[in-house]
């Protein structure tokens, strides 16, 4: 077997709950290896992407800063969906190394796992900044009410999405299920596919 299925998901998700946390003191960082290093990097860009989008829904920031923070938020998500494929692509090898093939009626899933860690990688984020709600000193009952409620839905589909991960992760070392990697070939950042982007270098050159 390539891989304990439950084991690393358990290793992905404390791997996110605890960088979420450390990078809010420090810098972000990156100190794991293999597969892991992969997830850390992808889990970073989401990290990087939620505040920019803070930043982006701010009300008094000026023009210029929003335009600067958009250009950011397009470059953090194109690096998140390229990581994506990163991830899946480093499962993709752990399973040919332990000599894995797909049956030969292996079925499609609808995600990827990379996919899915991506997903566990947002709500991460979602659970930590929720909490710092609740920790909010100047607000009523009713708002702490209405946050532990949402803290309690977003730990029970963290649970159900991690289970899921683990029972495909499964599906895929027996070959029931087989993993492609699809690419998300993202048009708004590549020059040649934007039109806004190849007119605008025409007209440059």
């Amino acid at each position: 077997m390539p891989f304990d299925s439950q084991a690393l998901v358990r290793e992905i998700t404390q791997l996110q709950h605890d960088t979420v946390a450390r990078w809010h003191q420090v810098d972000p960082d990156n100190p794991y290896d293999g597969l892991l290093n992969t997830v850390c990097q992808q889990h970073q860009f989401n990290f990087l992407l939620w505040h920019e989008e803070d930043i982006a829904r701010s009300v008094d920031v000026g023009d210029e800063r929003i335009a600067q923070v958009k250009r950011a938020i397009d470059g953090y998500n194109q690096n998140r969906n390229d990581y994506i494929e990163r991830v899946d692509e480093a499962l993709l090898d752990l399973l040919a190394d332990a000599e894995v093939a797909p049956a030969s009626d292996a079925r499609l899933n609808t995600e990827t796992p990379g996919s899915a860690i991506d997903r566990l990688s947002i709500m991460s984020l979602r659970i930590y900044h929720m909490q710092e709600q609740l920790e909010r000193t100047d607000v009523d009952e009713l708002h702490r009410n209405g946050v532990e409620e949402k803290i309690a839905r977003c730990n029970l589909q963290h649970a159900d999405l991690s289970q899921s991960l683990v029972e495909l992760l499964d599906e895929l070392k027996s070959g029931e299920k087989v993993l492609r990697v699809y690419r998300q070939m993202k048009m708004y950042n590549d020059p040649t596919l934007n039109p806004y982007l190849y007119k605008g270098l025409r007209k440059a050159g």
